[in-house]
């Protein structure tokens, strides 16, 4: 006989046919248990086994729960005949989910709970009285349907709960199988919905279906792997749950994954929204453009229009859609996806006109455009799009999918344009600046080329062209610059400029930036990012207007209050809520051995600056940030000033620190690549710029610039930046006096030193 270990460890069969499987032998299993338990019992007619949830839709993964109901007739001893079930399925190990009850108080319970009322919408008898279990069943589902429209309501209440709490299933790195939006539970509750009055097509009722089966076997597959529940799937089991869940590689398991999550969102977004209609609707034809109507609060296409002759149709109803915030109507829609040609090379007149209106409608315009990506109707403009078309980037540093990411900075840039002379060449640049990221190679350098294909199809002017690819090209300058490099420099301002050229596009750029960090992520743009791009601009600005360098190129430290300090010449400790001031004499690893008091209390520096002057004093600031909120300053101040005196064994208690330290889980399918130096001698008027990859781990910084220390050189300005599990760690260096490095041999002595110091357990 198979029992249930038998087909949890049966990898021949996956999905749908394993779950039938397992609720099938667990039936046999559950009966054989239920005959036991109500051998002596006279009213043995009276009672039924009932699965419930997902036990009863036949969906049962590995180590899923068992939810079962025991219904009877006023059965007196039922708790004994209860405990004579449930005990088997604890002994096997098995979490159960269960209750008893009458047939009134189940009915009673339907009609005030939710989870309750849900349960018996798929429930099935596995043992005991069929009758009794059909007719209660039967009763439930009556009772659903009568009050359809609360549990509607209420049913849309936890769907936007959820969604506030797990996230999207498309666009988390590690997402929530069953409760992210676009997960198991949406196709669940559409299916609830459906027996309760809610309107679905068969199309979305079979699309479901399919992705129905995509989530469950990649969700069997992740139990399979554990040896237990889970529903979240982490990025370290990604790559052992792909082969098990039928995929290739790991790239291919999210981007199915991604690809169906953004599917049961869309048809559940849209079957939601039919639940409360506009107010204002009305069912008389409002003309919006030609061939294209509003009728009861959607966009309908004139029925007599010819789709197949009209390429820019489609944008001319997604332009009208997202104006005023309306859906398409989902026969016009499948319409447009049915007849709607492949775009002509060049592009119709006017087309790429239509396009930017589309894109300049901002956020409205997201929903509008995963409604026409979601007919496959995107890649009839640009074929280039497939390539992104649900493309997961697979670290915590992005947020979204590529294609999503797209979009996301298109709707943040359109917030900017009052910045910019040009919005529609900024949303334009917005809309690819990634796309090459679908290809092999360098995504700014495929991006470059395709753009160099897709520019002359829409017909743009050589001159809009230019600055689409100048911005493409450098899109990540500002961004990179800023937090890499001394903007005090003249080198950094003289490089920018020499790139960009004019204010128009340095406008447009900055524009982007700020657009593009805030679709990528919230650690990709904050105050002190744009307080550090916002200076690098105004800086580019004015030389680029004909200002003279000198008159902007002013530090930001050390300022007055910190030269006194110096004056003193005594150990002064300053701190801010996010920064910290070290004053004292200079001697060789000063720096380092700051950062290293910084990382024993887990401090995360994203900058710091140094300056010494003739007197034989140095100060350093680093900006800080903790990862438990606002920081208590008293003990690491304590510990400073203990380190700087030489009387802290900083070494020793980093090692420690390291030893007891939790490993850090992967933020990132691409594991670290291996440590890295790297020198630019035109990075600089006055200093040698090094930096240093390095995987991210304790006391990083402190490693490094120990190493720089001990190899004779003075850190004039550093930059600090944590990308996921890597540091970039930049570094002004210069030699002892006061030079940049000019020996090769030197450098290479530096680079072995570092390396070393990375090295070290």
């Amino acid at each position: 006989m198979t029992t249930r270990i038998d087909v949890v460890n049966d990898f021949s069969i996956g999905g749908v046919a394993a779950c039938h499987a397992l609720s099938d032998v667990t039936d046999a299993w559950l009966q054989d248990v239920f005959k036991a338990a109500i051998s002596d019992e006279k009213k043995r007619d009276d009672i039924v086994l009932i699965a419930v949830g997902g036990y009863g839709r036949r969906e049962l993964a590995p180590h899923s729960d068992l939810d079962i109901l025991l219904v009877h007739k006023s059965v007196k001893n039922i708790a004994e005949i209860a405990s004579k079930i449930w005990y088997p399925i604890w002994d096997a190990g098995i979490k159960l989910g269960h209750a008893v009850r009458t047939p009134k108080e189940t009915i009673q319970l339907c009609s005030t709970d939710l989870d309750t009322a849900t349960a018996l919408v798929t429930a099935r008898v596995i043992a005991g009285n069929q009758k009794l279990g059909d007719d209660l069943i039967s009763e439930a589902s009556a009772s659903w349907k009568k009050n359809g429209r609360q549990w509607l309501v209420h049913l849309h209440s936890r769907v936007i709960e959820r969604y506030a709490k797990d996230g999207e299933v498309a666009f988390l790195l590690e997402p929530n199988l069953k409760e992210g939006l676009g997960g198991l539970r949406d196709i669940h509750a559409l299916q609830w919905a459906v027996d309760a009055g809610l309107e679905l097509s068969i199309d979305d009722r079979r699309q479901l279906s399919v992705c129905n089966e995509v989530l469950l076997g990649v969700r069997v597959a992740l139990h399979r792997h554990l040896g237990r529940a889970s529903e979240i799937l982490r990025l370290e089991d990604q790559a052992p749950v792909a082969p098990m869940a039928g995929f290739t590689t790991d790239d291919a398991l999210m981007a199915a994954v991604a690809e169906v999550g953004r599917e049961v969102a869309w048809i559940s977004d849209e079957a939601w929204a039919r639940l409360d209609p506009p107010s204002d609707r009305s069912a008389i034809p409002q003309p919006l453009a030609p061939g294209v109507q509003l009728i009861n609060g959607e966009v309908h296409l004139d029925e007599a229009v010819n789709i197949a002759d009209d390429p820019t149709l489609l944008l001319r109803v997604a332009t009208a859609a997202a104006r005023l915030g309306a859906r398409i109507d989902r026969a016009s829609l499948n319409r447009l996806g049915e007849s709607s040609p492949q775009w002509p090379n060049p592009w119709p007149a006017g087309a790429s006109d239509d396009l930017v209106a589309l894109l300049l409608e901002g956020e409205s315009a997201i929903r509008v455009l995963e409604s026409l990506d979601q007919r496959n109707l995107l890649v009839r403009v640009l074929p280039e799009w497939a390539s992104v078309r649900s493309k997961p980037q697979r670290n915590a540093f992005h947020r979204y999918t590529v294609d999503r990411h797209l979009w996301q900075t298109v709707a943040n840039a359109v917030e900017l344009i009052h910045r910019v002379a040009r919005p529609d060449l900024l949303v334009l640049a917005a809309l690819f600046h990634d796309l090459g990221k679908g290809y092999p190679g360098d995504h700014t350098e495929v991006g470059i080329k395709l753009f160099a294909d897709i520019g002359t199809r829409m017909g743009l002017p050589e001159s809009d062209q230019r600055i689409i690819s100048l911005l493409i090209e450098h899109h990540l300058l500002l961004a990179d610059t800023a937090t890499r490099r001394d903007l005090s420099d003249d080198a950094t301002i003289t490089m920018v400029t020499g790139h960009l050229q004019s204010t128009v596009v340095l406008d447009l750029l900055h524009a982007l930036t700020q657009a593009d960090s805030l679709a990528t992520g919230p650690s990709a743009w904050s105050d002190w990012k744009a307080e550090l791009v916002a200076l690098l601009v105004e800086r580019s600005r004015h030389v680029l207007g004909g200002g003279d360098m000198t008159e902007v190129m002013w530090r930001l430290f050390p300022d007055a209050s910190v030269l006194e300090l110096m004056a003193t010449g005594e150990i002064a400790i300053r701190t801010q809520p996010d920064r910290v001031t070290v004053v004292s004499p200079d001697k060789p690893g000063t720096f380092s051995r700051v950062a290293g008091v910084l990382s024993l209390y887990n401090m995360d520096v994203l900058g710091a600056e140094a300056h010494s002057d003739e007197q034989g004093m140095a100060a350093s600031e680093f900006r800080v940030s903790s990862q438990h909120g606002e920081i208590d300053w008293a003990p690491i101040e304590e510990n400073l000033k203990l380190a700087l005196s030489g009387r802290l064994a900083l070494d020793s208690r980093l090692a420690d620190r390291a030893a007891n330290a939790r490993p850090r889980r992967a933020t990132s399918a691409v594991a670290p690549a291996a440590p890295t130096v790297r020198f630019d001698d035109t990075a600089s008027s006055n200093a040698t710029f090094l930096e240093v990859r390095a995987p991210d781990m304790v006391g990083v910084l402190h490693r490094i610039t120990k190493a720089i220390a001990d190899s004779g050189l003075d850190i004039r300005h550093a930059r600090v930046l944590t990308l996921g599990n890597e540091v970039v760690d930049s570094f002004y260096v210069r030699e002892s006096n006061g030079g940049r490095i000019s020996d090769d041999a030197y450098k290479n002595e530096i680079s072995r030193a570092i390396l070393h110091a990375l090295g070290e357990k």
